[in-house]
């Protein structure tokens, strides 16, 4: 049985499946394979013994287990047959990447300082979503921690930290969910970035993939046929959320982040791949069950199909791409891919956006096809808003961020929307200070496999009307390729007035947040919103205690009429010399006692 244990300052969940330590002496190994006749623990208690081959219990429904002594640091495999020993697929750690051996790790050997930390409230939180391999690892992030918190940064969120194969990567082609990635730290190093997180104020989160597995070093194929269902996906094959020994796996696996790493809460990657809603309503409740109820855990979705249901009471929020694309038309005028569903009437369907949440509640897409349910009836901080994300801009062939396609000052207004307006901002590491490098998609895949992502990534973009042409594709980096990561890196922290510009005027508008806008959220409802004109919307929110704040923005490249919002003047940007227009770039945001 799956359990929480702590002592004072030491952490851990007892996972059903892996290499669990009972004592300073024994451990026991419990490992899923139904389609094993006989499995062998291949155990180095140290890093230089020869491994022994222990014969473990095979039980029902095809789980075998052995406990022994055995100590922390111990390299095992499981050895299927004679040519066939794979990795634990729950261990905390590996050896020698997803192919070698994993590690028996303790849990409760990391010490916290910040044991007593709860988290914060979800009406709180600004975000900050970061990779840890492009900052430098653990530690690295560890030392810019601090300048996050005194910019007004509340929660950081990791791309996933899972073990994947080679040493760059995205982390969403991951096989072994639960060991932390070694090229960016030990598992206690993390524990140690999230300490001093929660130290600072700060909460984390962290993405999580569970609907498939990376095409490198999957070997549940070979030992557990059940996981899956038979049929394909786009990414690979369908896991079956019905067997309840799979839906074990990856509630625990959630688990262990939250009780053991203190996480403050997950984001669920792309769960409309999932399809079984019954599923997610129980790892939500499994969650809230198991984790004490004085802390604060956040859960978000990733969710194509815009299921406001499931943000009702399961969910916390979800990451609203609806916004986003429409805010990108908007700003850029680029109409292909997705964007098709957003250019026309794109001021309408941001004004859609900012009054109801999704855009998507039902209508047809440009394929033809349903999506969504209607989402007025939600509070504004069910959505997670934003204008950049790893996926929006790492997904672009060339990795551009807005800040190369989009004139400074509308970029300027489109921010100040996103930081002023009821919604959960989102920004992607780079954003706060203005960050020219691209942000591109990188593996580290070896041989065929790597001459399959190349060319798949290259043919992704064939349709768009700038790579039609085979030798403009093959200008697209190759994610293979150390120059690609490379790219992707942030600059140095050396002095840039450009750099400290935008800073200044993140720090501006969050500073506003947190006096103004935060202490009001809890209870916050849409009151409307209106287009002035091409790319400008005038929005109205009844805040919680009673005031109402007013958001008029102009996004277009035309000078509209206004009336001028009544009340406090929290922030403008902009032309000001004439109160009943709104010039492009301009912005206005203001607190009153009434409409």
């Amino acid at each position: 049985m799956s359990a929480s244990e702590s002592t004072g300052d030491r952490f851990a969940y007892r996972c059903h499946y892996g290499a669990t330590v009972l004592d300073d002496h024994r451990t026991r190994f419990t490992f899923w394979a139904p389609d094993a006749e006989k499995v062998e623990l291949e155990l180095s208690r140290t890093s230089d013994d020869e491994p022994d081959l222990l014969p473990m219990e095979k039980g029902q429904d095809g789980e075998f287990t052995l406990e022994l002594e055995c100590p922390p640091g111990a390299h095992y495999r499981y050895r299927l047959s004679d040519d066939l020993a794979v990795p634990d697929p729950a261990a905390r750690a590996q050896h020698e990447d997803i192919t070698g051996p994993s590690v028996v790790i303790d849990p409760k050997d990391y010490g916290w300082k910040n044991s007593h930390w709860q988290g914060r409230p979800w009406h709180e939180t600004v975000i900050l979503e970061v990779h840890v391999g492009v900052l430098g690892g653990f530690e690295a992030i560890r030392e810019r921690l601090q300048d996050w918190a005194s910019m007004g940064i509340t929660a950081i969120e990791l791309m996933p930290v899972n073990e994947f194969p080679g040493a760059r990567n995205w982390g969403y082609d991951g096989v072994l969910p639960y060991a932390v990635e070694a090229s960016y730290g030990t598992p206690d190093q993390l524990k140690g970035m999230i300490d001093e997180a929660h130290g600072l104020g700060l909460m984390v989160f962290l993405d999580v993939v569970y609907n498939h597995f990376g095409p490198d070093g999957n070997y549940l194929p070979h030992y557990a046929g059940d996981f899956f269902t038979g049929e394909r996906t786009p990414w690979g094959d369908e896991i079956d959320f019905e067997r309840s020994q799979v839906r074990e796996f990856f509630i625990d696996n959630a688990l262990m982040w939250v009780e053991e790493y203190r996480f403050d809460g997950l984001r669920f990657d792309a769960v409309h791949a999932i399809n079984n809603d019954g599923f997610l309503r129980e790892m939500s409740e499994r969650i809230k069950t198991q984790v004490n109820d004085t802390r604060h855990i956040h859960l978000m979705l990733e969710n194509e199909r815009n299921s406001a249901s499931l943000l009702e009471s399961t969910y916390t929020a979800q990451w609203n791409d609806d916004i986003h694309n429409v805010l990108h038309a908007l700003l850029t005028g680029e109409h292909e891919g997705y964007y098709a569903d957003y250019c026309d009437h794109a001021t309408d369907k941001l004004a859609s956006a900012l009054h109801g949440g999704f855009i998507f509640q039902g209508q047809n897409d440009r394929r033809g096809h349903s999506r969504g349910e209607p989402s007025g009836h939600l509070p504004p901080t069910a959505f997670i808003a934003f204008l950049q994300n790893h996926d929006q801009v790492g997904n672009r062939a060339m990795g551009e961020r807005l800040i190369s396609l989009v004139e400074q000052e509308r970029l300027e207004a489109a921010t100040a929307l996103l930081l002023l307006c009821p919604m959960i901002p989102m920004l992607f590491m780079g954003e706060e200070s203005g960050e020219q490098h691209p942000f591109l998609f990188f593996t580290d895949h070896r041989d065929e496999l790597a001459d399959a992502v190349r060319e798949g990534r290259r043919s992704e973009f064939a349709d768009f009307s700038h790579f039609k042409d085979e030798k403009t594709r093959a200008q697209i980096p190759d994610p293979n390729a150390v120059s690609t990561f490379e790219q992707s890196c942030l600059s140095g922290p050396e002095d840039d007035p450009e750099a400290d510009m935008w800073r200044t005027r993140y720090m501006t508008l969050l500073d506003i947040r947190h006096a103004e806008i935060i202490p009001r959220l809890p209870g916050t409802r849409p009151m409307g919103a209106v287009p002035l004109g091409e790319g400008a919307i005038l929005a109205h929110w009844r805040m919680g205690d009673g005031t109402v704040l007013a958001i008029a923005v102009n996004l277009g490249k035309q000078r509209v009429s206004i009336d001028a919002p009544e009340g406090q003047r929290l922030y403008e940007l902009g032309e000001s010399d004439d109160a009943t227009t709104l010039a492009p770039g301009a912005i206005r945001a203001c607190l009153s006692s009434h409409l």
